[in-house]
């Protein structure tokens, strides 16, 4: 009976620290108001141990905040912005090169701040930070005057709000952009110091240029061995299992392909037991699947009329695919969409008949399906890329059914 008890307490404790790396996986900032923070906190030993062992992040949590420090195993992978909801907007609207920067200017203001701030009181830090010459070089001026600019403050504000490091005591921000109110937060110290996501300080770096600063800033240091270098290939390989939702064996190095030709077995054993995903191995590459949908931020099919768009045009850019017709073009998918638009009509939103309409769901469409890594989108070229294929649509046959004579 004892041993019976002991398997079923041990099946318990496996299975809450399962559901803890999903819940770390797809919100590597938690605060107790969220769900998945108290397993995080119970189990915080193991999973900092598993983290550091498996994929090299680091894990620190205290009474206020549990931040699993990440690091993308595709440094070049921009498909998967912040974003909020922008006013009326239905769909979420991915950052701009300007709210990031303007992210950048609040947190740094917010580091000077008393324990309560308004967006007025941000507006002025905001501007006054945004005199320094670096910034003015670069192109990039906040007066904070016009209605949008405002609108991109208020999103800002609501990111900080989803994270944790604002919490909402009054106002109303909405009143904010259209000048006849404001909005008063308190400021959580304990999220925001743990926010940067890091190997160095980016003050520290002299690496000119975006992709070679984000590369020195997120560098590991690796022994110079057999060992050192193994961990490394394990780690990279690990992130991008556990982070990205497909892994494509032509987007990995010779050295890193050969490692995971070696290991795989073993590896994908140890992140299914210990996450509850699925692996999915195809001749084109890897995916582990979430059958809880615990770990997905976002998937596909969704509802509504952005999700049915979506879905289709994944459907015409898998028959190209299938026909091996290579690259798609953004007006030809623009044109499907106008098309879809025509047939769908009715059962979407009225606003789909606008001018330019189609433009805008089918930005939001690639936007998925390359955050999805089911297409890659440059300027004005989409690739389908093979896992778009289970998207395709066939005509159902029966077997066995003979032709009527």
């Amino acid at each position: 009976m004892t041993g019976a008890l002991s398997d079923v307490l041990e099946e318990q404790r496996d299975a809450e620290r399962r559901r803890a790396v999903r819940a770390l996986l797809r919100t590597p900032l938690l605060t107790p108001r969220d769900a998945g923070y108290a397993l995080v906190r119970k189990h915080a030993g193991h999973l900092a141990q598993w983290f550091a062992r498996e994929a090299g992040w680091s894990l620190h949590t205290d009474p206020g905040v549990a931040r699993l420090r990440k690091v993308p195993g595709d440094l070049g992978d921009g498909s998967r912005a912040a974003n909020v909801k922008d006013g009326g907007a239905r769909a979420r609207q991915p950052f701009s090169r300007r709210r990031y920067v303007l992210a950048c200017l609040a947190l740094a203001a917010l580091e000077r701040a008393e324990a309560q701030v308004t967006l007025g009181w941000l507006v002025d830090r905001v501007v006054a930070f945004a005199a320094d010459e670096q910034i003015t070089r670069a192109g990039i001026a906040f007066a904070m005057e016009d209605r949008d600019e405002r609108g991109d403050l208020v999103a800002v504000a609501q990111l900080l709000l989803s994270l944790g490091v604002l919490v909402k005591v009054a106002g109303d921000e909405q009143a904010f952009v259209n000048r006849s109110g404001d909005a008063l937060y308190d400021v959580d110290r304990r999220v925001l110091a743990v926010l940067l996501s890091t190997r160095r300080g980016p003050s520290l770096v002299t690496a000119d240029g975006h992709g070679a600063r984000l590369a020195a800033v997120t560098e590991d240091l690796v022994p110079d061995t057999e060992d050192g270098r193994n961990r490394a290939i394990r780690h990279a390989i690990t992130r991008r299992l556990l982070d990205d939702p497909v892994l494509y064996y032509a987007d990995l190095t010779a050295e890193q392909r050969t490692y995971l030709d070696s290991q795989r077995g073993p590896l994908l054993k140890r992140l299914t037991e210990a996450t509850g995903f699925m692996a999915e191995v195809r001749a084109e590459g890897i995916a582990l699947i979430d059958p809880t949908g615990e770990a997905t931020d976002f998937g596909m099919p969704e509802e509504g009329t952005e999700g049915h768009a979506t879905l289709l045009l994944a459907e015409y850019l898998s028959e190209r695919l299938r026909a091996d017709q290579g690259v798609v073009s953004v007006t030809a998918a623009e044109r499907r969409m106008a098309e879809l638009i025509g047939e769908h009509k009715a059962h979407w939103r009225k606003n789909v008949r606008d001018p330019g309409a189609e433009r805008i769901l089918t930005a939001h469409a690639l936007h998925r399906l390359a955050a999805l890594g089911l297409v890659r989108w440059h300027g004005d070229e989409v690739t389908p890329l093979p896992v778009l294929a289970r998207f395709g649509y066939l005509e159902p046959t029966i077997i066995g059914k003979k032709e009527p004579s």
